[in-house]
């Protein structure tokens, strides 16, 4: 009885969280700049590229957010642990998206100090 009880839940879980799929995942700028080669307006359409993609990030977490506030509040049958295992889930998704940002941009912050250092010589 407990299986078929955690197998509802989890698929009204499912159903619920459909409108974080609404939420467009950006995908990070590819074949950024290389500092070492790349002239001022390469690594200026590089700027545009990352400061795009730094807005669509905020843009989709914004998104998530939202999404898992509103879901939230219409998961009143949960007890403590499911809320919580869904915090968690959601925090690691959030989490995730933020830790490939920061890795996107600093990536990217290598390419500027290449090119710095390139200008210099």
């Amino acid at each position: 009885m407990i299986n078929i009880k955690r197998i509802i839940i989890s698929f009204i879980l499912i159903l619920l969280s459909y409108p974080a799929f609404s939420c467009d995942y950006p995908t990070p700028p590819n074949n950024l700049p290389d500092g070492a080669t790349s002239n001022k307006d390469q690594m200026l359409s590089g700027v545009k590229r990352i400061a795009s993609y730094q807005e669509e990030m905020s843009s989709y977490l914004a998104c998530i957010e939202e999404n898992e506030i509103e879901t939230m509040k219409n998961l009143t049958d949960l007890n403590e642990n499911e809320k919580n295992i869904r915090k968690e889930l959601f925090n690691k998704k959030y989490n995730a998206a933020i830790e490939s940002q920061i890795r996107t941009v600093e990536m990217f912050n290598v390419e500027i100090r290449e090119f710095k250092a390139k200008l210099k010589e």
